[in-house]
């Protein structure tokens, strides 16, 4: 059987927000292919039912169920802008039912059914338009833009409601903030919504829980007290659920419920982190399977399925190497999206029974008690043989114990070339299921390569004290806890120490040049959408107050790659997308421009209109290309003979 090539990546299919039907029947969720010929990722509808093949409904994203289930709301774009459109189940065309000036949210339907809400952007021109692009762009706070958005010039982010019947839109929040998702109450009279409203939330970066009445105009009410730093808020049946921080802006993110003593923290017997989604961050939303409460939470790398009962520990509900990445219920029954180690994702539905897993158990659930699980899409690609990586634990000089995955062919010939891939974030994680991203693993390990992934200090799914053991301390104490890995596969006589490479994205970017600044070991480096100057980040980054003060904390200098520039030596590529404001462009440019001064081997690729998540979401030529040019890179510098 051949192995993956490059070229699949056009033959993935990713399928993501699952929405069960009102009566648990079926699922509608969105299907995400790449396409060629148009250099576009191509979103559309799909219906999955148990003992019937999946069909396509509409182009489009986002589907959500009418509270009767005859009526399915989703977007799709209008002249380029994402509208809100009704699909009758009974048969029928969809047809648009908004016409917001930059584009609907998600649809949010209310209780009965006849209204809808969505956040949208609102424009500072006539009716909520956007504002002239040629007109000056005056900034008075440092959150005027964001990565994948740009220069925000005034725009805001604000609910809305329509009236199904009619269309009517109007207006429920307007001001100088942002509102995040709404949610219905349970009579259908108010929306929650997460927000900060502070003056100076550039500088002191925070959030709390409102209501608000659904109507014009009205005022919203805060609901939470100023130690809970509340990212996201849902009626959960007559439940108050919100998700958020205490104790500072970097931490895990907990559940907190509103009851008659005020808000108090969901005990889930877990030092885990809650995982509500977010891109490159899988998770869902919490939601409720009766009485019992559901959510995600990260252990071990991977993002996992929780059950909260009867105030008992959490119960990990889906068996085996898996990663969740949403989730929804209705009738009793979860539809979620599961990777593995052999699907990069698929639509799942389960009945779930009295199981439980604690955290870092790692063997599959079985047993009468098991939960029914049905599988309803098989995307994975049958035709090739993909490579699984190994768990192993290994230990830095300080005794840290670190947790890493080894993807190789066991039957290649070793010693052999080494690839060290370290995640984004610093606050992520490796997990060892298949993603459809990071597609040159797969190649490289083809190739007789093996690729490292490590989760350092910092990552996620280790508990809270490893998450926060590497603030103010980027590169000084994370670094040992991937060098130790490294020498431990060369010890086993798996690596060649004469032919390592390293790579990674964002943070991970940061630590490719971190460590071959400061090692002199790797005989090639790739950046990716890298950090190199802690300094000039903080004043060019989206988010880079946020970071110099509660993540960099200490000597910006010290922890900067720049700082140890001369002590490069490795031929580096730096892959980069041209409108990254989250760590922008010039990063890559203070780097390149000190190699190619030491007349180091140096190449800088910019990928045009490309923010700082298109490795993820960008076009498709550029996925592809930024995978073809990490292999043609490391075979051009490191691939051969063991010297």
């Amino acid at each position: 059987m051949p192995h993956l090539a490059l070229d699949d990546l056009y033959r993935l299919a990713a399928p993501s927000d699952p929405q069960v039907r009102p009566d648990g029947g079926a699922v509608a969720y969105t299907l995400t292919t790449a396409v060629r010929d148009a250099d576009e990722n191509r979103t559309e509808i799909w219906l999955a039912a148990p003992g019937a093949e999946p069909r396509r409904l509409a182009a489009g994203s986002a589907a959500r169920w009418s509270p009767d289930g005859r009526t399915l709301a989703f977007l799709r774009p209008v002249d380029g802008r994402p509208q809100i459109h009704l699909l009758p189940m009974d048969g029928g065309e969809p047809a648009p039912v908004t016409s917001a000036k930059l584009g609907a949210g998600p649809a949010v339907w209310s209780p009965d059914g006849t209204r809808i809400a969505f956040a949208a952007l609102a424009g500072t021109g006539e009716d909520g338009a956007a504002p002239d692009p040629d007109a000056p762009v005056v900034a008075a706070r440092l959150d005027h833009k964001a990565d994948g958005a740009g220069l925000l010039n005034g725009m805001t982010r604000h609910l809305f409601v329509t009236e199904v019947a009619t269309g009517e839109t109007f207006p429920v929040t307007a001001g100088d903030f942002h509102a995040g998702e709404p949610s219905w109450s349970p009579d259908g009279l108010r929306l929650v919504f997460a927000a900060d409203l502070g003056t100076d939330r550039d500088l002191e970066p925070g959030g709390a829980a409102y209501a608000v009445d659904a109507a014009k105009g009205a005022v919203p009410e805060r609901l939470t007290e100023p130690d809970l730093i509340c990212g996201g808020v849902w009626w959960l049946g007559d439940r108050l659920v919100a998700a958020g921080l205490k104790g500072g802006l970097i931490g895990h993110t907990r559940l907190f419920t509103l009851g008659s003593g005020g808000w108090a923290e969901v005990e889930t017997g877990l030092d885990r982190n809650v995982m509500t989604g977010a891109p490159g961050y899988p998770g869902g939303t919490p939601a409720l399977l009766g009485a019992d409460l559901l959510f995600c939470a990260r252990d071990g790398g991977s993002t996992h399925l929780y059950r909260l009962a009867d105030g008992a520990p959490g119960e990990r509900l889906v068996p085996g190497e898996v990663n969740i990445a949403g989730i929804s219920t209705a009738a009793g029954v979860v539809a979620y999206v599961a990777a593995t180690q052999h699907s990069a994702g698929d639509i799942y539905v389960m009945t779930p029974g009295p199981t439980k897993v604690t955290p870092g158990e790692m063997s599959d659930i079985s047993g009468a008690s098991a939960p029914d699980i049905s599988r309803l899409t098989d995307y994975s690609l049958d035709d090739v043989e993909l490579f699984t990586a190994r768990r192993r634990m290994f230990t830095a000089p300080d005794g840290t114990r670190v947790e890493g995955f080894v993807l190789r062919d066991e039957s290649a010939p070793a010693p052999g070339p080494l690839l060290l891939d370290v995640h984004g974030g610093p606050h992520n994680a490796w997990s060892p299921v298949t993603d459809g991203f990071h597609l040159y693993h797969q190649l490289l390990a083809a190739r007789g390569w093996t690729v490292l992934t490590v989760n350092p200090r910092a990552s996620d799914g280790y508990g809270e004290d490893f998450y926060t053991a590497a603030l103010g301390e980027w590169g000084l104490a994370d670094a040992q806890d991937l060098l130790a890995p490294v020498d431990a596969l060369i010890a086993e006589g798996i690596a060649d120490p004469e032919r390592l490479a390293v790579t990674g994205y964002s943070y991970g970017g940061y630590m490719s040049c971190w460590l071959s600044a400061t090692t002199g070991r790797f005989r090639a480096a790739i950046p990716g959408g890298c950090v190199s100057d802690l300094t000039s980040l903080s004043g060019t980054s989206d988010l880079g107050h946020l970071m110099k003060v509660h993540e960099y904390r200490g000597d910006l200098a010290a922890q900067s790659p720049i700082t140890h520039v001369a002590g490069v030596t490795a031929p580096t590529l730096l892959l980069h997308g041209q409108d990254d404001d989250r760590c922008p462009v010039g990063q890559a440019e203070q780097w390149f421009t000190a190699l190619r001064e030491r007349r180091v081997p140096v190449e800088l690729v910019r990928y045009p209109g490309a923010s700082h998540l298109f490795i993820l979401g960008g076009r498709p030529s550029h996925r592809y290309d930024y995978n073809e040019r990490i292999i043609a890179w490391l075979e051009q510098w490191v691939s051969g003979s063991p010297s």
